[in-house]
Protein backbone atom coordinates (compact mmCIF):
# COMPACT_ATOMS: atom_id res chain seq x y z
CA UNK A 1 0.00 0.00 0.00
CA UNK A 2 3.01 2.11 0.80
CA UNK A 3 4.17 2.41 -2.58
CA UNK A 4 1.19 3.60 -4.31
CA UNK A 5 0.38 7.75 -5.23
CA UNK A 6 -2.51 8.66 -3.18
CA UNK A 7 -4.59 12.34 -3.65
CA UNK A 8 -4.14 14.54 -0.85
CA UNK A 9 -7.65 15.71 -1.34
CA UNK A 10 -9.93 14.17 1.33
CA UNK A 11 -12.53 11.99 -0.45
CA UNK A 12 -14.86 11.98 2.93
CA UNK A 13 -16.98 14.88 1.81
CA UNK A 14 -18.69 15.96 -1.12
CA UNK A 15 -16.48 18.64 -2.20
CA UNK A 16 -18.86 21.18 -1.88
CA UNK A 17 -19.30 20.26 2.38
CA UNK A 18 -15.01 20.82 2.44
CA UNK A 19 -15.44 24.41 3.98
CA UNK A 20 -18.36 23.09 6.89
CA UNK A 21 -16.30 20.45 7.97
CA UNK A 22 -13.15 22.30 8.60
CA UNK A 23 -15.70 24.78 10.04
CA UNK A 24 -17.10 22.26 12.13
CA UNK A 25 -13.75 20.64 13.12
CA UNK A 26 -12.76 23.75 14.31
CA UNK A 27 -16.09 24.08 16.52
CA UNK A 28 -15.74 21.10 18.07
CA UNK A 29 -12.03 21.42 18.79
CA UNK A 30 -12.68 24.15 20.83
CA UNK A 31 -15.59 22.28 22.85
CA UNK A 32 -12.50 20.02 24.11
CA UNK A 33 -13.16 16.57 26.09
CA UNK A 34 -17.06 17.17 25.50
CA UNK A 35 -17.12 16.72 21.82
CA UNK A 36 -14.06 14.52 21.52
CA UNK A 37 -15.96 12.35 19.59
CA UNK A 38 -17.02 14.64 16.83
CA UNK A 39 -13.86 15.93 17.02
CA UNK A 40 -12.11 13.17 16.54
CA UNK A 41 -14.39 11.88 13.14
CA UNK A 42 -14.20 15.08 11.44
CA UNK A 43 -10.53 14.93 11.87
CA UNK A 44 -10.18 12.37 10.18
CA UNK A 45 -12.58 12.96 7.72
CA UNK A 46 -10.58 15.89 6.46
CA UNK A 47 -6.80 14.47 6.95
CA UNK A 48 -6.70 11.02 6.03
CA UNK A 49 -6.00 11.22 2.33
CA UNK A 50 -3.57 14.09 3.31
CA UNK A 51 -1.95 11.73 5.97
CA UNK A 52 -2.11 8.80 3.00
CA UNK A 53 -0.28 11.31 0.40
CA UNK A 54 2.45 12.16 2.43
CA UNK A 55 2.82 9.28 5.13
CA UNK A 56 1.37 5.82 3.40
CA UNK A 57 -0.98 3.67 5.45
CA UNK A 58 0.98 4.03 9.20
CA UNK A 59 0.01 6.84 10.26
CA UNK A 60 2.66 7.52 12.81
CA UNK A 61 6.32 8.57 13.92
CA UNK A 62 9.07 6.07 14.33
CA UNK A 63 12.91 5.89 15.84
CA UNK A 64 15.28 6.17 12.85
CA UNK A 65 18.53 3.89 12.30
CA UNK A 66 20.96 5.04 10.17
CA UNK A 67 21.02 3.50 6.90
CA UNK A 68 17.43 2.88 7.00
CA UNK A 69 14.94 3.42 4.94
CA UNK A 70 11.79 5.71 6.51
CA UNK A 71 8.92 2.62 5.31
CA UNK A 72 11.83 0.28 7.63
CA UNK A 73 11.70 1.89 10.66
CA UNK A 74 8.14 2.56 10.68
CA UNK A 75 7.58 -1.32 10.20
CA UNK A 76 10.10 -1.75 12.91
CA UNK A 77 8.65 0.17 15.13
CA UNK A 78 5.36 -1.95 14.37
CA UNK A 79 7.27 -4.94 14.76
CA UNK A 80 8.72 -4.17 18.10
CA UNK A 81 4.95 -3.93 19.77
CA UNK A 82 4.60 -7.09 18.17
CA UNK A 83 7.40 -9.13 19.72
CA UNK A 84 6.04 -6.99 23.19
CA UNK A 85 2.89 -8.54 22.79
CA UNK A 86 4.16 -12.07 22.33
CA UNK A 87 2.34 -11.90 19.12
CA UNK A 88 1.82 -15.75 17.09
CA UNK A 89 -0.93 -17.46 15.02
CA UNK A 90 -4.14 -18.54 16.89
CA UNK A 91 -4.38 -15.21 18.89
CA UNK A 92 -6.75 -12.65 18.91
CA UNK A 93 -5.90 -9.15 18.82
CA UNK A 94 -7.09 -5.95 18.99
CA UNK A 95 -5.78 -3.03 17.05
CA UNK A 96 -7.20 0.56 19.56
CA UNK A 97 -7.60 3.03 16.59
CA UNK A 98 -6.21 1.44 13.61
CA UNK A 99 -6.54 4.35 11.13
CA UNK A 100 -6.49 2.67 7.63
CA UNK A 101 -4.71 -0.43 9.29
CA UNK A 102 -1.21 -0.38 8.27
CA UNK A 103 0.10 -1.41 11.17
CA UNK A 104 -2.77 -4.29 11.52
CA UNK A 105 -1.65 -5.64 8.19
CA UNK A 106 2.29 -5.83 8.95
CA UNK A 107 1.30 -7.35 12.29
CA UNK A 108 -0.57 -10.00 10.82
CA UNK A 109 1.72 -10.64 8.02
CA UNK A 110 4.89 -10.79 10.17
CA UNK A 111 3.33 -12.86 13.14
CA UNK A 112 0.15 -14.42 12.27
CA UNK A 113 -2.20 -13.55 14.74
CA UNK A 114 -5.61 -12.05 13.98
CA UNK A 115 -6.38 -8.57 15.03
CA UNK A 116 -9.25 -6.91 14.67
CA UNK A 117 -9.05 -2.97 13.94
CA UNK A 118 -11.15 -0.86 16.11
CA UNK A 119 -12.04 2.53 14.59
CA UNK A 120 -14.66 5.51 15.35
CA UNK A 121 -14.08 6.59 11.59
CA UNK A 122 -16.86 5.46 9.07
CA UNK A 123 -14.42 6.50 6.69
CA UNK A 124 -11.30 5.17 7.93
CA UNK A 125 -12.86 1.82 8.64
CA UNK A 126 -14.12 1.70 4.82
CA UNK A 127 -10.16 2.26 3.74
CA UNK A 128 -8.90 -0.41 6.25
CA UNK A 129 -11.49 -2.79 4.68
CA UNK A 130 -10.80 -2.75 1.18
CA UNK A 131 -6.94 -2.23 2.02
CA UNK A 132 -7.13 -5.65 3.94
CA UNK A 133 -8.74 -7.00 1.55
CA UNK A 134 -6.44 -6.10 -1.61
CA UNK A 135 -3.55 -7.02 0.26
CA UNK A 136 -4.99 -10.71 0.74
CA UNK A 137 -5.08 -10.01 4.49
CA UNK A 138 -8.65 -10.11 4.95
CA UNK A 139 -8.57 -13.53 6.72
CA UNK A 140 -6.72 -12.44 9.55
CA UNK A 141 -7.58 -8.56 9.53
CA UNK A 142 -11.03 -7.71 10.74
CA UNK A 143 -12.98 -4.15 11.16
CA UNK A 144 -14.65 -2.95 14.27
CA UNK A 145 -16.95 0.49 14.49
CA UNK A 146 -16.89 2.22 17.56
CA UNK A 147 -15.35 4.44 20.08
CA UNK A 148 -12.90 2.99 22.53
CA UNK A 149 -14.40 4.75 25.40
CA UNK A 150 -17.42 1.82 24.85
CA UNK A 151 -15.94 -1.19 23.01
CA UNK A 152 -18.38 -2.79 21.00
CA UNK A 153 -16.51 -6.21 22.58
CA UNK A 154 -17.53 -8.81 25.53
CA UNK A 155 -15.93 -9.34 28.16
CA UNK A 156 -12.92 -11.09 27.74
CA UNK A 157 -12.69 -11.09 23.88
CA UNK A 158 -9.32 -10.42 23.24
CA UNK A 159 -5.80 -11.96 24.12
CA UNK A 160 -3.70 -9.10 23.42
CA UNK A 161 -4.70 -5.19 22.57
CA UNK A 162 -2.13 -2.38 21.28
CA UNK A 163 -2.63 0.81 20.36
CA UNK A 164 0.03 3.33 17.84
CA UNK A 165 -0.50 6.41 19.06
CA UNK A 166 -4.65 6.65 18.89
CA UNK A 167 -5.16 7.11 22.53
CA UNK A 168 -3.93 11.06 22.74
CA UNK A 169 -7.12 11.27 21.28
CA UNK A 170 -8.87 10.11 24.31
CA UNK A 171 -10.46 12.77 27.17
CA UNK A 172 -10.27 9.82 30.03
CA UNK A 173 -7.40 7.43 29.82
CA UNK A 174 -8.27 6.03 32.76
CA UNK A 175 -11.58 5.02 31.08
CA UNK A 176 -10.08 3.84 28.31
CA UNK A 177 -7.74 2.14 29.94
CA UNK A 178 -10.62 0.43 31.38
CA UNK A 179 -12.32 -0.33 28.76
CA UNK A 180 -9.30 -2.56 27.13
CA UNK A 181 -8.76 -4.16 30.56
CA UNK A 182 -12.51 -5.17 30.48
CA UNK A 183 -12.12 -7.05 26.59
CA UNK A 184 -8.53 -8.64 27.33
CA UNK A 185 -8.73 -12.18 29.14
CA UNK A 186 -6.60 -12.76 32.22
CA UNK A 187 -3.08 -12.68 31.32
CA UNK A 188 -3.12 -10.62 28.36
CA UNK A 189 -0.75 -7.68 27.24
CA UNK A 190 -1.96 -4.13 26.50
CA UNK A 191 1.06 -2.47 24.77
CA UNK A 192 0.98 1.29 23.34
CA UNK A 193 2.94 3.98 21.99
CA UNK A 194 1.26 7.44 23.71
CA UNK A 195 2.04 10.87 23.14
CA UNK A 196 3.09 12.69 25.92
CA UNK A 197 4.99 15.90 27.46
CA UNK A 198 8.27 14.84 28.44
CA UNK A 199 9.90 15.93 31.98
CA UNK A 200 11.53 18.67 30.15
CA UNK A 201 8.18 20.62 29.73
CA UNK A 202 7.63 23.60 31.92
CA UNK A 203 3.86 24.17 32.28
CA UNK A 204 5.00 27.79 33.48
CA UNK A 205 7.07 28.58 30.58
CA UNK A 206 5.14 30.33 27.66
CA UNK A 207 6.86 28.79 24.22
CA UNK A 208 6.11 25.31 26.03
CA UNK A 209 2.77 25.99 26.17
CA UNK A 210 2.17 27.64 23.57
CA UNK A 211 3.52 24.38 21.32
CA UNK A 212 1.67 22.02 23.58
CA UNK A 213 -1.88 24.13 22.64
CA UNK A 214 -0.49 24.17 18.91
CA UNK A 215 -0.24 20.42 18.56
CA UNK A 216 -3.44 19.68 20.69
CA UNK A 217 -5.19 21.85 18.29
CA UNK A 218 -3.69 20.52 14.60
CA UNK A 219 -4.24 16.47 15.77
CA UNK A 220 -7.25 16.85 17.87
CA UNK A 221 -6.08 16.27 21.16
CA UNK A 222 -8.03 17.22 23.80
CA UNK A 223 -5.17 17.05 26.60
CA UNK A 224 -1.59 15.89 26.03
CA UNK A 225 -0.28 14.10 29.41
CA UNK A 226 2.59 13.13 31.19
CA UNK A 227 4.76 10.39 31.58
CA UNK A 228 3.69 9.76 35.26
CA UNK A 229 -0.22 10.05 33.76
CA UNK A 230 -0.07 6.98 31.89
CA UNK A 231 1.40 4.88 34.36
CA UNK A 232 -1.43 6.09 36.99
CA UNK A 233 -3.89 5.62 35.07
CA UNK A 234 -2.91 2.16 33.66
CA UNK A 235 -2.22 1.04 37.74
CA UNK A 236 -5.88 2.81 38.47
CA UNK A 237 -7.39 0.83 35.21
CA UNK A 238 -6.19 -2.37 37.11
CA UNK A 239 -3.54 -3.50 34.81
CA UNK A 240 0.23 -4.55 36.07
CA UNK A 241 2.63 -1.93 34.42
CA UNK A 242 5.57 -4.19 33.21
CA UNK A 243 7.51 -1.73 31.07
CA UNK A 244 7.66 2.31 30.35
CA UNK A 245 10.06 4.26 28.32
CA UNK A 246 10.64 7.09 25.45
CA UNK A 247 11.69 5.25 22.65
CA UNK A 248 12.83 8.52 21.29
CA UNK A 249 16.02 7.83 22.61
CA UNK A 250 16.38 4.38 20.76
CA UNK A 251 16.59 6.52 17.46
CA UNK A 252 20.72 6.67 15.90
CA UNK A 253 22.09 10.39 17.16
CA UNK A 254 21.43 13.02 13.73
CA UNK A 255 17.99 11.17 13.22
CA UNK A 256 15.44 12.40 15.81
CA UNK A 257 11.39 11.09 15.19
CA UNK A 258 10.80 14.61 13.60
CA UNK A 259 12.87 14.26 10.76
CA UNK A 260 10.85 13.51 8.05
CA UNK A 261 8.69 16.69 8.89
CA UNK A 262 11.51 18.93 9.45
CA UNK A 263 12.95 19.37 5.66
CA UNK A 264 15.19 16.90 4.49
CA UNK A 265 14.23 15.31 0.98
CA UNK A 266 15.61 12.39 0.10
CA UNK A 267 13.40 10.52 -1.92
CA UNK A 268 10.20 11.55 -4.17
CA UNK A 269 8.14 9.39 -1.93
CA UNK A 270 9.14 11.83 1.09
CA UNK A 271 9.10 15.17 -0.06
CA UNK A 272 5.32 15.59 0.45
CA UNK A 273 5.79 15.21 4.60
CA UNK A 274 9.57 17.12 4.20
CA UNK A 275 8.67 21.06 5.19
CA UNK A 276 9.46 22.08 1.49
CA UNK A 277 7.25 19.71 -0.08
CA UNK A 278 4.38 20.87 2.34
CA UNK A 279 5.11 24.50 1.44
CA UNK A 280 5.29 23.69 -2.37
CA UNK A 281 1.44 21.37 -1.47
CA UNK A 282 -0.09 24.65 0.62
CA UNK A 283 1.16 26.85 -2.29
CA UNK A 284 -0.42 24.58 -5.43
CA UNK A 285 -3.76 24.03 -2.67
CA UNK A 286 -3.86 28.05 -2.75
CA UNK A 287 -3.87 28.25 -6.51
CA UNK A 288 -6.03 25.51 -7.30
CA UNK A 289 -8.39 26.82 -4.92
CA UNK A 290 -8.71 30.33 -6.61
CA UNK A 291 -9.06 28.67 -9.87
CA UNK A 292 -12.35 26.61 -8.15
CA UNK A 293 -10.15 23.68 -9.40
CA UNK A 294 -10.50 21.76 -5.69
CA UNK A 295 -13.06 22.84 -3.15
CA UNK A 296 -13.51 25.26 -1.11
CA UNK A 297 -11.56 24.31 2.70
CA UNK A 298 -8.66 22.20 1.22
CA UNK A 299 -6.38 24.76 1.74
CA UNK A 300 -7.85 25.44 5.31
CA UNK A 301 -7.73 21.77 6.04
CA UNK A 302 -4.24 21.82 4.76
CA UNK A 303 -3.03 24.89 7.21
CA UNK A 304 -4.38 22.66 10.16
CA UNK A 305 -1.78 19.83 9.22
CA UNK A 306 1.27 22.70 8.65
CA UNK A 307 -0.03 24.11 12.13
CA UNK A 308 0.12 19.97 13.37
CA UNK A 309 3.70 19.43 11.91
CA UNK A 310 5.33 22.90 12.67
CA UNK A 311 4.74 22.23 16.21
CA UNK A 312 5.36 18.85 16.38
CA UNK A 313 9.09 19.93 15.21
CA UNK A 314 9.35 22.71 17.54
CA UNK A 315 7.95 20.57 20.77
CA UNK A 316 10.62 17.75 19.67
CA UNK A 317 13.25 20.01 19.02
CA UNK A 318 13.13 21.18 22.29
CA UNK A 319 12.52 17.60 23.82
CA UNK A 320 9.35 18.95 25.58
CA UNK A 321 7.29 16.06 23.85
CA UNK A 322 7.83 12.84 22.07
CA UNK A 323 4.79 10.88 20.15
CA UNK A 324 6.44 7.24 21.30
CA UNK A 325 6.05 6.71 24.69
CA UNK A 326 6.01 3.01 24.84
CA UNK A 327 4.33 0.82 28.02
CA UNK A 328 3.74 -2.55 28.62
CA UNK A 329 0.97 -3.72 30.80
CA UNK A 330 -0.80 -6.53 32.15
CA UNK A 331 -3.92 -7.62 32.74
CA UNK A 332 -3.45 -9.80 36.46
CA UNK A 333 -4.17 -13.57 35.98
Amino acid sequence: MTNEIRSPLSKANPPEHTAQAVSLYRDSQAQGKDEYAPMVRKFYELVTDFYEFGWGDSFHFAPAKDGESFEDSIANHQHFLGDAMGLKPGIGVLDVGCGVGGPQRALAKRFGSTITGLNISEYQIRKCEEYNKKSGLDDLCHVLRGDFMAIPAEDQSFDAAYHIEAIPHAPDKEAVYAEIFRVLKPGAIFAGYDWCMTPLYDAQNSTHRAIKERIEYGNALPQIVSFSDIADNLRSAGFELLETHDRASDADPGLPWYRPLEGSVRSLKGFPRSSFGRKVSTLTLRILETLHAVPKGALDAMDILNIAADSLVAGGRLGIFTPMYFHKARKPI
